[in-house]
């Protein structure tokens, strides 16, 4: 039988999501920072840029001066899920802090165990295999004490295994945007269309266009849905060259306003192109607020005694070994801090749902699934 528990009971509060306001009180917000950081605005770095590595390296130092006074960061750990993105952000905070690193990267495959070493960058098809990764950093000379930061990633690592569990984290999103569509489109809504332009567009491929942003895709899908254009003449414009990203496609459908079929629509579109024009990454806020609920909605939400094939498809779960390897690092006084690309919007309850009970993403309780690698790790 799964026991539960949350994201809090490892990290505390220890979180920052993507708007780069650390949740734990005692570390200011991101707003407050910038300039002491030497960034050129307040605007948000995103992930994969080196000055959101500049903006973590430094809240890292200033969390670890505040539970332990005077020691300074060494060494980072990093473990993710995602050989790019995660890779890239680990490189960018080294250079950054100045420190030596490791970092694991793991998704789950239904095939033999492979594992590999390259630039201090572990990556591995099995989760279990955080075991050996932890007593390769000792052998490549990592001290892994008070002097080491370990930055683990949330989405597909430590909540929803990438390979194993992944998939509830993106029906819910999914979910999340058909709902806002469809309230949106209202009788004019076409599942079967929203579901091909969705699954089409939200490939790498199309990178360029999104941002790799679910927020300028749900947008994109809001758009197609309403007839003003169709996925096909969409392609076409991307691939002529004439539509570079999606804000190419918000001031062409601001050009248009009045083809919009619905005041419903129109409210719609202004609210988020005028947040996009303000520098807001996360411009859709209706549908992010949506994105909490569902997800949150599939947290901890099955009995103790379904299948695991199903908790593992309808319930978004903490990734047992992680959580073992997690509070492994804490044992040896590692700081140890989450980090998450979701935005506040799709982690953290409105005025209304909090009112209601609802939790932050990471204090919401929900079965914790995997191989436990406790007795696996060094001594």
């Amino acid at each position: 039988m799964p026991a539960k528990s949350s994201l809090y009971e490892l990290f505390g509060d220890l979180v920052v999501y993507r708007d780069l306001n650390p949740v734990d009180s005692r570390l200011p917000l991101f707003e407050a920072v910038w300039a002491e950081l030497g960034l050129p605005g307040a605007t948000r770095p995103r992930k994969h840029e080196p000055d959101y590595a500049q903006t973590m390296a430094w809240f890292l130092r200033r969390a670890r001066d505040i539970e332990r006074p005077g020691t300074t960061i060494q060494e980072l750990v990093y473990l993710g899920d995602t050989v790019l993105s995660d890779g890239n952000a680990f490189r960018n905070l080294l250079s950054a802090g100045g420190w030596r690193g490791w970092a694991f990267i793991g998704a789950e495959k239904d095939e033999a165990l492979a594992v590999s070493e390259q630039d201090n960058i572990y990556t591995a098809n099995r989760w279990t295999a955080l075991a050996p990764f932890s007593t390769w950093m000792l052998e490549q000379g990592a001290t892994l004490d008070a002097h080491t930061a370990v930055i683990i990633d949330i989405d597909k690592t430590a909540l929803g295994a990438r390979g194993r569990n992944d998939g509830a984290i993106d029906r819910a999103r999914v979910t999340a945007i058909e709902a806002i569509v469809a309230e949106a489109l209202g009788p004019a809504f076409d599942p079967a269309s929203f579901r091909r332009a969705y699954a089409e567009l939200n490939q790498s491929r199309y990178h360029s266009f999104t941002a790799d942003n679910q927020d300028y895709l749900a947008y994109t899908c809001l758009i197609l849905g309403s007839g003003v254009s169709t996925l096909e003449e969409l392609r076409s414009e991307i691939a002529a060259g004439r539509l570079a990203n999606t804000q190419d496609l918000m001031a062409q459908v601001d050009a248009q306003r009045d083809r919009l079929p619905s005041q419903v629509l129109k409210d719609l579109h202004d609210d988020i192109y005028g947040r996009v024009k303000a520098g807001d990454p996360t411009p859709f806020k209706v549908f992010r607020r949506r994105e909490y609920l569902e997800t949150t909605a599939r947290m901890g939400n099955l009995p103790d005694n379904v299948p695991l094939a199903r908790r593992l498809l309808e319930e978004i779960c903490l990734t047992q070994e992680v959580i073992d390897v997690g509070r492994w690092f804490l044992a040896r006084d590692c700081l140890v801090m989450a980090l998450s690309d979701k935005p506040d919007e799709a982690t953290m309850p409105s005025p209304e749902a909090a009112i209601q009970g609802h939790l932050p993403l990471h204090r919401t309780a929900t079965h914790v699934v995997g191989q436990s690698i406790a007795h696996l790790l060094p001594g």
